[in-house]
């Protein structure tokens, strides 16, 4: 099933999102957009900020209206949508409806708790390992929607990540 519409990068926290969707940008030759860095410049605030200050519920409508102006505006060819962006369905539509081809970087949770750890960002949805190892069990079947699957582990390249999901895009579009 070809798809004209941008490739959305989704996954958990830490799982490579932001690296993977920089490195098929580059690849393809189109822009590259991180969903949290545009509301971050639109809204004066991150991601984090938001979620402290109004809760998780008003940050995802915001994350919605953006990620619906930033599909509309056209401008991204690669798209790394925060962690939580994909489990809401208004998201998933807006996805659907502009003909994006999903992919979702299937990481093991404790590479992504080990990123996490690592991180100087602030997560307010994963401050501990068993609020985070929580919300990844409940996310893990609704990332599981994507239309493609890439299983990564702590032996996965830069490039050969790339080209297994340049493969499976390329193998879609037939």
């Amino acid at each position: 099933m070809k798809r004209n519409g941008p490739i959305v990068i989704t996954g958990f926290m830490g799982c490579g999102k932001s690296k993977v969707a920089r490195e098929l940008a580059l690849r393809r030759n189109v822009v590259m957009v991180d969903l949290d860095d545009w509301i971050t410049r639109r809204v004066g605030r991150n991601p984090a900020q938001l979620i402290n200050e109004a809760g998780e519920p008003a940050f995802r409508g915001i994350e919605t209206n953006a990620l619906r102006e930033l599909l509309q505006s056209g401008e991204a060819g690669v798209i790394a949508l925060g962690g939580g962006a994909w489990i809401e369905g208004a998201n998933r539509e807006l996805i659907d409806q502009f003909s994006c081809t999903s992919v979702w970087l299937d990481t093991p949770f404790e590479i992504c708790w080990e990123r996490i750890v690592a991180s100087e960002e602030d997560r307010p949805l994963g401050r501990t390992r068993e609020e985070a190892q929580a919300r990844y069990d409940r996310r893990k079947p609704i990332y599981e929607l994507a239309m493609v699957h890439i299983a990564l582990s702590s032996e996965a390249s830069g490039d050969n990540l790339i080209s297994l999901i340049e493969a499976q895009l390329n193998a879609d579009e037939r």
